[in-house]
């Protein structure tokens, strides 16, 4: 076992939780900055294959491409590792914070403070969405499956998974017939 690697893991998913507002999706440019672009354990589109499973299996996003990217990493201790790394902050603050939250949270200035700060989630989001969207829409099949899928997410009330398995038919289906 490397335990370099393993402590690499924990440390790097730990920062990572520990600088993360905003769930999930706000760690996306995050993830994409500390794992695709400084420490190479994966691609730009492995990251968002991980989101998308990530978002079709049960538990909370980050978590599961924590646990996706540990485990092609460091096998299943680097999953186990990266995941501890990454709820780790998040346990202790919330235990911290859990006495007076309650308090703090009627406060105008902290009210304030959320707003900013759910603001600015939003356009690291939103970054993050153009780096992958740029990597993703290779072809017009593509971007078309984009507009499809998009519509369908505004205007029919489906779960996520149902998306990202249909997308996922598609794209195996575009894939074959294009091939041949």
């Amino acid at each position: 076992m490397n335990i370099k690697l393993l402590c690499d893991l924990f440390i790097t998913f730990a920062k990572i939780g520990a600088v993360t507002f905003g769930g999930g999706y706000a760690m996306l440019p995050i993830l994409q900055r500390e794992i695709v672009e400084n420490k190479r354990w994966g691609t730009d589109e492995e990251l968002a294959d991980y989101y998308a499973v990530g978002q079709c299996t049960p538990g909370v996003i980050a978590v599961n491409v924590a646990t996706f990217i540990g485990r092609k990493t460091g096998g299943i201790t680097g999953g186990i590792i990266a995941t501890i790394g990454v709820v780790f902050p998040s346990i202790i603050i919330i235990t911290l914070l859990a006495g007076v939250i309650q308090f703090y949270s009627t406060l105008e200035w902290v009210k304030h403070a959320f707003s900013g700060i759910r603001v600015c989630v939003c356009v690291l989001i939103f970054n993050a969405v153009m780096k992958l969207f740029s990597k993703a829409i290779i072809d017009i099949n593509t971007f078309c499956l984009y507009l499809i899928i998009l519509a369908g997410s505004v205007f029919l009330n489906l779960p996520p998974t149902v998306f990202v398995v249909l997308a996922g038919l598609a794209g195996i289906i575009l894939k074959m017939t294009v091939k041949r």
